[in-house]
């Protein structure tokens, strides 16, 4: 049985312009991605792991390659059409802490994006929220509270 490809990454190149000189965050990065599958990208500090992620959600632009979603190219959307697509993606950065709002209650952080996207709002977001902690294996209860006063691996859950 053949796997669907759900995500496609050839040659992703993203370089920043530091003080006049250009540095290659991403150099020539290739990768495919199978439905039910799990892709860790892992390397040393400063290698680039976070740069092609925030590249692929088109958070920072890619100077070159190609980058598919299933028979989308995300390097072609813009506007209205980029925001839908965002729908469907999401980074799980390594240190949650850092990642996640320390003003904010985990409620008002798993919420947002039910927000931003027009999924839910008011009680119907609040219920789900409710749903999406209690999936994970926090309590419901744990939307009143801070990141500061979660473990690591419940902020993990959160993020």
């Amino acid at each position: 049985m053949q796997h669907e490809k759900l995500v496609e990454v050839k040659d992703l190149k993203t370089y920043f312009n530091i003080e006049g000189t250009w540095a290659k965050a991403v150099d020539g990065v290739s990768f495919d991605v199978m439905r039910g599958e799990t892709l860790a990208l892992v390397g040393e500090s400063g290698c680039g792991k976070t740069t092609t992620a925030r590249a692929i959600l088109r958070l920072v632009d890619a100077d070159a390659g190609r980058i598919t979603y299933g028979d989308t190219d995300l390097l072609a959307l813009r506007g209205e059409a980029l925001r839908r697509q965002r729908k469907h993606m999401q980074i799980v950065f390594q240190d949650p802490y850092t990642s996640l709002n320390p003003r904010h209650t985990v409620g008002a952080i798993v919420g947002e994006g039910l927000v931003v996207h027009d999924i839910a709002r008011g009680a119907d977001a609040d219920a789900r929220v409710a749903r999406l902690l209690q999936e994970v294996g926090l309590d419901a209860a744990d939307a009143r509270r801070y990141p500061h006063e979660l473990s690591g691996g419940q902020r993990q859950r959160v993020a």
